[in-house]
């Protein structure tokens, strides 16, 4: 893949950002199989339901859903197993002491290839939001989205 190339994979936990409160964000690397990074490229990965963990001093995303390559032999690789996320130890060590504190989890939010052609992982520190925050947040959009008819329609 060339650099000058800039790739449009961009997959997204869209449900994320009703469900948590982002604290804090990190970019991680991933670390894949030949035919999982193919599977990506070709943009057949989810994010929903999927949540990382801080194991052994190392970061791990769990129940992340990378469809198998349709390409790929018997080497095809298993669809939701457990992926190493890349990170230095002054960020490990930062989340590991945020993820003791209680209601804190750390979520993916994006799953994108960077210009180099490496897959990428936003992942969010976050803490869960209330059912009365839930509703604000909702109103909030609704407010944000007649404002916008609003303007549309006068201007």
């Amino acid at each position: 893949m060339s650099k000058n190339n800039t790739s449009n994979i961009n997959i997204r936990n869209k449900r994320a950002s009703f469900e948590y409160i982002f604290i804090d964000r990190f970019t991680a690397g991933i670390v894949l199989t030949g035919t999982e990074i193919k599977s990506i490229r070709a943009g057949k990965a989810s994010l929903v339901d999927t949540y990382c963990l801080v194991i052994n001093g190392e970061v791990w995303v769990k129940n992340m859903h990378i469809a198998p390559y349709e390409f790929g032999s018997y080497n095809n690789h298993n669809v939701r197993r457990d992926r190493k996320l890349l990170l230095n130890r002054k960020e490990i060590r930062h989340l590991a002491d945020d993820l003791k504190s209680p209601g804190f989890t750390l979520v993916p939010t994006r799953l994108y290839i960077d210009e180099n052609g490496r897959a990428k992982l936003d992942i969010h520190l976050c803490r869960g939001k209330k059912e009365y925050d839930k509703r604000a947040s909702m109103k909030d959009r609704d407010d944000r989205r007649e404002i916008d008819r609003a303007f549309k329609v006068k201007y």
